[in-house]
C-alpha cells in the first residue's frame, strides 16, 4: 500500500511517498523510509505523529493514501517573542 511521510524542520521540508507492507505500524512506516537516518535529531519518544493532522500513537496501523507526519515541538522563548495584546487600539 503507498503512504506518504511528511517532516519539517528549521531548514527543510520533506515529503516522501513510498509503498509499505500491508499492515504496517506508523513506526514501520517512519523505519522503511528511511527518512530516521537522515535527520537523526528526530526522537521518536518524545516528538508527536499522527495522521493527517490527527496525533496517533507508534503503533498505530496505517492504510492506503495515510499521511503520516512528524511534528516537531513548538518552541517559543517569551523573552524574545513580542507579546500580543487582544486588547489592542491600534488593530
Amino acid at each position: 500500500m503507498n503512504v506518504g511521510i511528511a517532516y519539517a524542520d528549521k531548514f527543510k521540508q520533506t515529503w516522501l511517498k513510498l509503498e509499505v507492507p500491508d499492515g504496517s505500524t506508523i513506526k514501520e512506516a517512519l523505519e522503511f523510509s528511511g527518512l530516521l537516518k537522515q535527520f537523526p535529531d528526530i526522537d521518536l519518544e518524545n516528538q508527536a505523529v499522527g495522521i493527517f493532522g490527527k496525533i496517533s500513537k507508534l503503533d498505530t496501523k496505517v492504510v492506503d493514501g495515510d499521511r503520516v507526519e512528524i511534528y516537531r515541538p513548538i518552541t517559543a522563548d517569551s523573552e524574545t517573542v513580542e507579546r500580543r495584546d487582544r486588547n489592542n487600539d491600534d488593530e
